[in-house]
């Protein structure tokens, strides 16, 4: 399973943002435009919660499992393969729901003497706050399922076996 990229979740984030700062701006020229919902950084605080305690419930039974503690759960690989996929699933969309939020929120900084706006303006901020919440989440997540590295089956310089 590959890592997340860091350079990955920008470019999803800037293209996101960019997109949905021109859409709009082209939106409000024609109409108006949607509010964001105050329900977007909830359920995205929501989705970093989930993650940083699953992330910490494997965190110590890996701990107890090392430690060889008596009665101690051991981690199933597949649930902790499900876990880093759903870190990475999490990560991918809250880089593009940040990204989508914080183009939005660009737009309505020109709108801040409006008072709709100006709350719109704040759950969009708060939205990109939820969403990076989420990819830190997402990544120690992946930092805590990730495998050792066995350095004495391959030292440096030699072929890995095939």
């Amino acid at each position: 399973m590959k890592e997340l990229r860091i350079r990955v979740l920008a470019g999803v984030f800037v293209v996101a943002g960019v997109l949905s700062w021109a859409g709009a701006r082209l939106w409000n020229a024609v109409g108006t435009l949607p509010s964001v919902p105050l329900a977007a950084p909830i359920v995205l605080a929501l989705i970093a919660v989930v993650l940083v305690s699953t992330a910490l419930s494997l965190r110590a039974r890996l701990r107890a499992q090392r430690e060889r503690r008596p009665g101690a759960k051991g981690v199933d690989p597949l649930m902790a393969a499900r876990a880093v996929v759903f870190g990475q699933a999490s990560a991918l969309v809250a880089a593009l729901v940040a990204g989508m939020y914080g183009g939005a929120g660009v737009f309505l900084l020109e709108l801040l003497d409006i008072p709709t706006r100006r709350d719109q303006a704040i759950y969009a901020g708060a939205s990109v706050l939820a969403g990076l919440a989420v990819i830190a989440a997402a990544l120690f997540l992946e930092r805590v399922c990730k495998l050792p590295e066995d350095d004495d089956q391959n030292p440096q310089g030699a072929e890995p076996a095939a």
